[in-house]
């Protein structure tokens, strides 16, 4: 699943990297891509969702396209933003978008996760918009979703609802809809997750535009659709990355319940891979980059 021409557009964005490091050293500043009339770059973006905007930057390919798009959704309250994971993507020829979801790290609006999902279909549509597709040059039928945590259940509850998302990645993902029978059967986890609501929407310096109550009462009564694993049926036949860490016990049970459910029903466009790391892959960053380089070659273009 990983040799052939993934393997040869993982050499080439790696000694363009090391040719880059080469050049520094040398006190070069000449152009290192080939079509100097579409250089790579980096915009800046305001992205339309309900009442609201959200602070959004693209990172640009080089070259004419049309490009494919990777979209980075963060998790809760994102902390790892996977930014090193972007920047290779777009080494390999992808645009990739990363936004702030309402009322988190300065966009507008309040933060919730309903809105947290309905912003990932906000952006999409907005990506796919005549005028979006022309500045950026995307390709709308190759756009990838890549989460983490909060954002890969987000990616995952998106993909299901939107047939036109191409390939998925979750990286740890977070469950929702299986956490009011989780709580029920763990109040300790409920507990220590009340408690970090808490933390990141204290008034005074929380990322998170919301309170502790309002989050807790929405995990304890989220309803059913926004179990993702349920829902998994309407992901099969289409390429899904799923990693875990093997260091937090809830990654590894929704992680081990996700590709349970998928290969029962016969889904032969999974790839599946856990790493003995924490919950940010602190240990796996280059590791990562590699598997997906190699997966968006293999599986997305």
């Amino acid at each position: 699943m990983i040799l052939g021409g993934g393997r040869r557009r993982w050499l080439a964005v790696a000694g363009g990297w090391m040719l880059g490091m080469l050049a520094g050293s040398l006190g070069w500043t000449g152009a290192l891509y080939a079509d100097e009339a579409h250089p790579p770059g980096q915009v800046e973006l305001k992205i339309p969702s309900g009442d609201a905007h959200l602070n959004a930057f693209m990172y640009t390919a080089a070259g004419l396209g049309p490009h494919p798009l990777l979209i980075l959704l963060h998790g809760f309250p994102g902390n790892e933003r996977n930014l090193d994971l972007g920047q290779a993507a777009r080494q390999a020829g992808w645009d990739v978008l990363y936004f702030d979801y309402r009322g988190s790290w300065g966009s507008g609006g309040r933060f919730s996760f309903a809105h947290a999902l309905e912003d990932v279909r906000h952006v999409l549509g907005y990506m796919r918009s005549a005028e979006l597709r022309q500045r950026f040059r995307i390709d709308p039928e190759r756009i990838v979703l890549l989460g983490h945590s909060m954002g890969g259940g987000l990616a995952l509850l998106a993909a299901e609802r939107d047939a036109g998302v191409r390939c998925t990645a979750a990286l740890a993902a977070w469950n929702i809809g299986a956490e009011p029978e989780d709580w029920r059967r763990h109040p300790e986890r409920r507990q220590a997750q009340t408690a970090y609501f808490g933390q990141v929407t204290d008034p005074d310096s929380g990322p998170l535009r919301s309170s502790a109550a309002s989050l807790r009462d929405e995990v304890a009564q989220a309803p059913a659709d926004w179990d993702f694993v349920q829902g998994a049926k309407a992901l099969s036949g289409r390429p899904l990355l799923l990693i875990s860490d093997t260091r937090t016990p809830r990654d590894m049970e929704t992680y081990t319940a996700m590709v349970d459910r998928l290969r029962s029903l016969g889904d032969a466009r999974l790839t599946a891979i856990t790493y003995v790391d924490d919950h940010p892959f602190s240990a796996h960053r280059q590791a990562l980059q590699t598997q997906l380089i190699h997966w968006l070659d293999a599986s997305c273009h």
